[in-house]
C-alpha cells in the first residue's frame, strides 16, 4: 500500500474525483500549495514534515466522500493557528465557507481536554459547534484519527491521556454520527494504549487465526454466491468483514466469553440491490447453515437512532464454525460507512438522503435545545455522556414507534423523552402489558405505556439517586425545571421542612442558616432553602457538608485551664484527637460525637478527657466548671469506628429487624447492641441500636436506606441520652 507521501496531492485529487467527478481539482491543488508554503519546514513529533498531517486529514475526509470545501479546509485546518498566514488570506483565496470551517476547527483545536473543569467547558463548545456546522466536527474527527495513528511518538503519559479522551469522547461521537469506519479505528487505537496486554493478546490470536479464517471465509463466500445466483439475487458485493479488536474486547468482557466463543470473528458482508433481496439472502443463509439462537438483529425494520440499517445474523457455518453475516443494500452500506458525511455525497440528488441528513441534524438540534439552559459545564458534559454516549436500549411506544434511550433508563426517562408534560404527569407504567415499578430498567424490545394523572406533579424523590427512579440527564433537568417553576415561597417552605427533618434525623438541634447559606455560596438563608426546595441542592449532599460547615465556624478563644494533675496516658486503641496530646480519652455517651462533629474536651478527675459535641445539653450545666473545658478537634485522616445510637420508629411488621440488620450488614457496619419495644395499643415499634460508625457520610447512607424500608416512620441518630461524664 502506498503511503500518503507517495500518493501526494495527485493521489488526493484522484481519490476525490472518483466519487465526485465535478470536483474542482485546481482549487484543491491551490489549498495544498498554500498549506505547503505556510507550514514550510515544520516537523511533527514523528519526524515527518508537518504537511503530511494536513494531507492525511484530507485523505480521511476523502474516504468519507466529503465536498471540496471540507477537503480544502482539512488541508488548511492548522494554518491560522500554527503559521503566519491569517484567516483573512484563506477567506480571500477560498471564500467564506472554507474560512468559516477553518476558523471553527481552529477554535476547537484551542480547547484543552484533560483537566476536569476545562474539559467540561471545552466539550460544551464542541457540541455547540456540532449544532452550528457539523463539517467542523468531521474535520476534527479526521484530525484526531491521524493523531491517534501517530500517538506512538508521544510520551506514555500523554498517550494514555489522549487515548482515554478518544475512547470517552471522540469514538462515541463518531458512532453517534454513524461514521463506523472512523469509530472502529479510533476504538482500536485507543485500546492499544489503554490496555496494551489485552490488545496484544487479541491481535496475536487474530494473527494466528488469519490463515484459517481466510480459507473459511473464502469457502463460505463461494457457497453463498452459488446459492444467490440460483435465486437471481442482484449482488453488488460479498466480502469478508474487517475484524474490530475493540468489539471483540468488549464482547469478551461483557459476556464473560473467551476468544473462541466470539461469533463475529469470522464474518462476511453481503450487499444487494433491494430490501426484498436482503430478506431473500437471510432466508438462504438460514437454509444453508443453522442459526445461532439470540444472535439475530433486524436493523432494517428497526433502524438505530443514527439511521444505521442492516440485517445481522450468526450461524454455524462450514466445518461447524460460527459465522456472522451482515446483509444490507448499497444505500444502507454507504450510510453505514459514511454516516452523517453521506449527505455531501448525495447533496446533488433528491430528497431521501437530505431527509436522512435532516434527521441527524435534528438529533443534534434537539440535543442542544434542552441543554441550552444548563449553566454548569460539568452538568452539561455529564448529560452528554449519560444520554448520548452510553450503550442504548430500543423500546416501543404503544403505537409501535421506536425510542432510543441510554442503558439504565426507567419508565420516567421514557415519559420525559416522549413529552415533558407526560413526564410530569407520570404515575406508573406498563411494560409489555404488565405494571412495573418506576425504577424498572427498560430493555431492548420492551413495549412501554405510561400511566398518567390529570395534573402534572413530579416527586422530589425522583431526583434521589439512591432510589434509582431517573437515569437520564434530560429527565433530571426537566424535573428540576418544573420545581423551579413553582412559587418561591412554596419552595422555601418545602426546603425548610426538608432541612428541619434532616437536622432532626441527624440529631442536630439548630443550625445557623445564614452561616450555612454562606458556606454553600448562597446570598441568604431563603436562597438556600429555595435551592433545597427546588432540589438544586440535594439534602443528602447538604447533610454530609453540615459537619464541614460546623468546623468552618470561627470559635471564640478558650481560656487556658488552670494546672491539673497529670492525666493517665491513652492506650494505643484510644480515639486520636488533636489538641489534648497522648492522654486517655473517651466519647461522651450523652451526645455520641462522630468524626467531623464540632467537639470540646472536658477534663475529668482521674478518667482523662471526655469528648462532647459542643452543642451537648449536658455542657450547659457546667457553668461553674468551664475552666475544665479544653479546645480539641478530630485528627485528620482518622478512620476508626465510633459507637452511635440510632432510633427507628415504625409500624410493626414481620421481618422489620431483619431488614434493618441487612442494611447495616451491607454497609459492613458492626451492630454492637439492639433492642425493640412494641406498643400494644398502636403497634408502633421502637428499635434502638448501637452501631460502630466510621463517618457521618456512612451514617447518612444507613439512615436513608432504613428510612425507605416499608412501614418505617422515622430513622434518626440519638443524642443526649444521659450523662456521659
Amino acid at each position: 500500500m502506498m503511503t500518503v507521501e507517495a500518493l501526494g496531492i495527485h493521489g488526493l485529487v484522484a481519490q476525490i474525483q472518483a466519487y465526485n467527478p465535478k470536483s474542482d481539482a485546481a482549487r484543491i491543488q491551490r489549498a495544498y500549495e498554500l498549506a505547503v508554503t505556510a507550514h514550510g519546514e515544520q516537523m511533527r513529533s514523528t519526524g515527518h514534515p508537518y504537511i503530511t498531517h494536513c494531507l492525511t486529514v484530507a485523505f480521511i475526509l476523502g474516504d468519507l466522500h466529503m465536498d471540496d470545501d471540507t477537503i480544502a479546509a482539512g488541508l488548511l485546518h492548522d494554518v491560522p493557528e500554527d503559521t503566519s498566514i491569517s484567516l483573512d488570506t484563506i477567506r480571500a483565496q477560498f471564500g467564506d465557507d472554507v474560512a468559516r470551517l477553518v476558523d471553527g476547527v481552529t477554535k476547537l483545536s484551542k480547547l484543552r481536554f484533560g483537566m476536569e473543569q476545562t474539559e467540561a467547558e471545552s466539550l460544551r463548545k464542541m457540541f455547540m459547534a456540532m449544532a452550528e456546522e457539523i463539517r467542523v466536527v468531521l474535520i476534527k474527527l479526521a484530525d484526531r484519527l491521524h493523531n491517534m495513528r501517530t500517538l506512538y511518538a508521544l510520551a506514555p503519559e500523554k498517550q494514555r491521556r489522549i487515548a482515554r479522551e478518544t475512547m470517552e469522547i471522540f469514538a462515541p461521537l463518531a458512532n453517534r454520527l454513524g461514521i463506523y469506519n472512523v469509530r472502529r479505528e479510533l476504538e482500536d487505537l485507543a485500546l492499544k494504549y489503554l490496555d496494551p496486554p489485552k490488545y496484544t493478546e487479541i491481535e496475536t490470536l487474530l494473527a494466528e487465526d488469519k490463515d484459517d479464517s481466510q480459507a473459511f471465509i473464502t469457502q463460505a463466500i463461494t457457497i453463498l454466491r452459488e446459492e444467490l445466483a440460483k435465486e437471481n439475487v442482484v449482488l453488488h458485493e460479498i466480502s469478508g468483514r474487517p475484524k474490530h479488536i475493540y468489539s471483540i474486547y468488549t464482547k469478551m468482557r461483557r459476556k464473560a466469553r473467551d476468544f473462541s466463543q466470539i461469533y463475529d470473528l469470522r464474518a462476511i458482508r453481503v450487499i444487494v440491490d433491494s430490501v426484498r433481496d436482503c430478506y431473500v439472502v437471510l432466508g438462504i443463509v438460514h437454509s444453508l447453515w443453522t442459526p445461532i439462537p439470540n444472535e439475530f438483529d433486524d436493523y432494517i425494520a428497526k433502524p438505530k437512532e443514527n439511521l444505521y440499517q442492516s440485517l445481522h445474523t450468526a450461524v454455524i457455518g462450514p466445518a461447524g464454525k460460527p459465522l456472522e453475516v451482515q446483509i444490507r443494500t448499497l444505500e444502507m452500506h454507504q450510510l453505514a460507512e459514511f454516516g452523517i458525511a453521506a449527505h455531501w455525497l448525495y447533496k446533488e440528488s433528491d430528497s431521501k438522503h437530505d431527509a436522512a441528513f435532516e434527521h441527524k441534524i435534528n438529533w443534534l438540534r434537539q440535543m442542544m435545545d434542552w441543554r441550552k439552559d444548563i449553566v454548569d459545564a460539568g452538568v452539561f458534559v455529564d448529560s452528554i455522556k449519560t444520554d448520548e454516549f452510553q450503550d442504548q436500549v430500543y423500546v416501543f411506544t404503544p403505537k409501535g414507534a421506536i425510542i432510543e434511550l441510554a442503558t439504565g433508563a426507567t419508565p420516567i426517562d421514557f415519559a420525559y423523552h416522549i413529552h415533558t408534560e407526560i413526564g410530569h404527569r407520570c404515575r406508573g407504567a406498563k411494560v409489555n402489558g404488565r405494571i412495573v415499578p418506576l425504577d424498572y430498567h427498560l430493555r431492548t424490545g420492551d413495549r412501554v405505556e405510561i400511566l398518567t394523572a390529570k395534573k402534572g406533579n413530579p416527586s422530589r424523590d425522583w431526583l434521589n439517586p439512591g432510589l434509582g427512579l431517573v437515569h437520564t440527564a434530560r429527565a433530571k433537568q426537566k424535573i428540576r425545571q418544573w420545581f423551579k417553576g413553582q412559587a418561591r415561597a412554596e419552595a422555601i417552605a418545602d426546603g425548610r421542612e426538608l432541612l428541619d427533618k434532616e437536622l432532626h434525623r441527624l440529631g442536630f438541634d439548630q443550625r445557623n442558616l445564614d452561616e450555612l447559606a454562606k458556606f454553600f455560596n448562597y446570598k441568604s438563608a431563603d436562597d438556600l432553602l429555595e435551592a433545597i426546595g427546588h432540589a438544586d441542592l440535594s439534602i443528602s449532599t447538604l447533610s454530609v457538608k453540615l459537619l464541614e460547615a460546623e468546623r468552618a465556624k470561627t470559635e471564640p478563644p478558650v481560656e487556658t485551664p488552670p494546672p491539673t494533675p497529670v492525666l493517665p496516658k491513652a492506650p494505643e486503641t484510644a480515639v486520636t484527637i488533636e489538641g489534648i496530646g497522648d492522654v486517655l480519652q473517651r466519647l461522651a455517651r450523652c451526645c455520641n460525637p462522630l468524626p467531623g462533629d464540632d467537639v470540646v474536651g472536658f477534663i475529668t478527675r482521674g478518667r482523662g478527657v471526655t469528648i462532647h459535641r459542643r452543642d451537648c445539653r449536658n455542657l450547659l450545666d457546667m457553668d461553674d466548671e468551664k475552666e475544665r473545658l479544653i479546645a480539641i478537634d478530630w485528627k485528620k485522616g482518622a478512620e476508626k469506628a465510633y459507637p452511635v445510637l440510632v432510633r427507628v420508629e415504625a409500624f410493626d411488621r414481620s421481618g422489620l429487624v431483619h431488614d434493618i440488620s441487612g442494611i447495616v450488614a451491607t454497609e459492613k457496619v458492626n451492630m454492637m447492641s439492639a433492642s425493640a419495644v412494641v406498643s400494644r395499643k398502636d403497634r408502633i415499634a421502637i428499635i434502638t441500636a448501637t452501631l460502630e460508625i466510621a463517618s457521618a457520610d456512612q451514617l447518612t447512607r444507613i439512615l436513608n436506606k432504613i428510612d425507605r424500608l416499608p412501614n418505617v416512620i422515622e430513622a434518626r441518630r440519638v443524642t443526649n441520652s444521659g450523662d456521659g461524664n
